[in-house]
């Protein structure tokens, strides 16, 4: 299944974030290499909120991601949440339909 997780993040965020962004991206990368994180990346005009995509079997995996994450634990993210997301269509889509 694939989860969404979305970051809304501080309004001073680009500012904030040089001094945790190696670890914050050490800790996507090492999800990635597991298979669990399969794309990332903070939406753009303005980079005010992000998008992570995730496949696993629960939301767990990126809960767990957001709870490790320097970025929420250093208060740069205001709010997150994780969504199912039921993908159709595509080489990686979970549950296709044609």
């Amino acid at each position: 299944m694939h989860y969404l997780m979305f970051y809304e993040f501080m309004p001073d965020y680009l500012e904030r974030r040089g001094a945790f962004r190696a670890e914050h991206l050490a800790l996507a990368w090492a999800a990635h290499e597991r298979g669990e994180l399969i794309l990332g990346g903070a939406l753009a005009e303005p980079a005010d909120e992000a998008v992570v995509l995730f496949e696993a079997d629960s939301p767990a995996v990126a809960e767990r991601f957001a709870a490790a994450d320097p970025y929420v634990r250093n208060g740069l993210v205001l709010r997150w949440s994780v969504r199912p997301w039921t993908t159709v269509v595509g080489e990686s889509a979970t549950t296709p339909v044609r």
